[in-house]
Parts: structure tokens; C-alpha cells; sequence
């Protein structure tokens, strides 16, 4: 199967124009960038994917030994870039899926020229001895991801506010909400431990292309030790802190995204 079918691969935008790549998070799918896409669709070609296991790709390739490592997704969208026969593209990534993106990125710098970084975070383990304020300690984490391994729909319905920054019942939430119900339960724990067990601090300190990182200033799930941490040890990234609460600002404040986006790239 082709990586385009695979991963649901759905092109947009113009028919020129500098390639941008979106990337999601854990547990979401492509429509969750809708909000954004408009801004860009006269000058770039647009191109949105599901990834492995998610949304509306092909659950059966989801191999867990494949995807125990974050590099795996990664492949697919270096895979994706070459089946589209992408240059030079800017690949933009939310949370864990800028992770991806940034990996990607490294392994074949010749087809990426920029990245933006949606509320990344290189890891989410505290690490004392090395000074990293990560946000979660171990026990925290193990928590976190064993209260999903229990209960998936509750895990879903309590974690969404917190990560949409947003009351229950608000669009946001409850977009994700049923987002994160959607996704095939044992993906989704699977996903979860290697989602928030991820330490990629060596990737981000070795990042090959230049980057925006856009950090909510008012973010439950990476805090601005982090965003800190990413200016001072990131090669080539240029942070840009947004008033906004939540770690969704694409859902929750798309057009204060999408402006930031197009000022770094210049365009618009």
C-alpha cells in the first residue's frame, strides 16, 4: 500500500508554492488543522495526513513493535514526502507530531527547508540532574498513562479540558473529546506510553533545519521551563510565547497561529 493511501493523504491549496505539511498530535487526525488551512491556501500547496493508527489511516499497518519508537512515524512522512515528490517542503507539527516532524527533518534535511512547532516539548519527564523541568515526574506520567490504559472513554472525557485548556463543553473540548473516543483503544494506549514516555532532547539539540516554536503561555501540559529550555538549546528556533490557555492554540486561537506562521515564513 502506498504511504498517500496508508495515511490518508489529502492535498489542498494551491498548485505552487512552498509545500506546508501538518502534522497532528496524539490521539487527533488531520481535520483538526481546518481552522488554520484557510490562511495558506492561496500561496502553498497544502498537505494533511492522518498518522499510523490514527483517524482515518490504515489501522492494520499500525505494527506495535514498529511504532514502539517515534522514528517509525517519521518514516512514514519522509515516505509521504517522496510519493508526492515534495522539496523544500516546511513541515508543521502539533505537539508530539512536531516531534515527529523534527525527526523527520533530521534524517533527510534535503526535502524540509523550515519547521513550525506547535506547542512541542522535547520531553515530559522531569529530569533534576540535568535541570529539566519537564512538567511530569515519573510517578505522574506512569499515572497519566495507566489511568488510560484502565479506562480509555474516561481517560478521554477528563483529560480533554485539561489539554484543550478549555471548560467542558466548549467546541475545543469537546472536539477533542470525541476525537480522542474515536481512536481504536489499544492504539491509543500504545501510543499514550510512547507519546509521554518520549525523551527526545538529544533530536531537538541536533535539529538540522531552522524552526518556529509557538508556546501557550498558559500551557497544563508543557510549562515555560520547557519553551526556555527549547531557545537556549534548539539551533536555528525562534520562539514565540501567545497568550492562550490550553495546549490546542490551533483549535482553540487558530488565527493567532496562522498569523505567527505567516510572518515567519513571510508570507502575508
Amino acid at each position: 500500500m502506498r504511504a498517500t493511501e496508508r495515511n490518508n493523504v489529502t492535498a489542498t491549496g494551491a498548485s505552487v508554492g512552498t509545500p506546508l505539511v501538518f502534522v497532528h498530535g496524539f490521539g487527533c487526525d488531520q481535520t483538526m488543522w481546518r481552522q488554520v488551512l484557510p490562511a495558506f491556501a492561496d500561496r502553498h500547496r497544502l498537505i494533511v495526513y492522518d498518522l499510523t493508527g490514527m483517524g482515518k489511516s490504515d489501522l492494520s499497518a499500525y505494527v506495535p513493535n514498529r511504532y514502539a519508537d517515534l522514528g517509525a512515524h517519521a518514516e512514514d512522512l519522509l515516505e509521504i514526502l517522496d510519493e508526492l515528490q515534495l522539496a523544500e517542503a516546511v513541515l508543521i507539527g502539533h505537539s508530539i507530531g512536531a516531534t515527529i516532524a523534527l525527526l523527520a527533518a533530521n534524517r533527510a534535511p534535503h526535502l524540509v527547508s523550515r519547521l513550525v512547532m506547535v506547542s512541542p516539548t522535547p520531553s515530559f519527564l522531569e529530569d533534576a540532574e540535568q535541570g529539566y523541568a519537564g512538567g511530569f515526574s515519573r510517578a505522574d506520567l506512569e499515572g497519566l498513562v495507566g489511568f488510560l490504559d484502565e479506562n480509555h472513554l474516561g481517560w478521554s472525557a477528563q483529560m480533554a479540558p485539561t489539554i484543550a485548556g478549555q471548560p467542558a463543553g466548549s467546541e475545543a473540548t469537546e472536539e477533542l473529546t470525541q476525537s480522542f473516543c474515536r481512536t481504536d483503544p489499544a492504539i491509543a494506549r500504545h501510543f499514550g506510553h510512547v507519546t509521554f514516555f518520549a525523551d527526545r532532547r538529544a533530536d531537538f539539540e541536533s535539529a538540522a533545519r531552522p524552526s518556529l516554536i509557538l508556546h501557550c503561555d498558559d500551557d497544563a501540559l508543557v510549562p515555560m521551563p520547557v519553551a526556555d529550555w527549547m531557545r537556549e538549546k534548539v539551533p536555528g528556533a525562534t520562539l514565540r510565547v501567545i497568550s492562550a490557555t490550553g495546549h490546542c492554540p490551533h483549535m482553540t486561537v487558530p488565527d493567532v497561529v496562522s498569523a505567527e506562521t505567516r510572518d515567519y515564513l513571510g508570507s502575508g
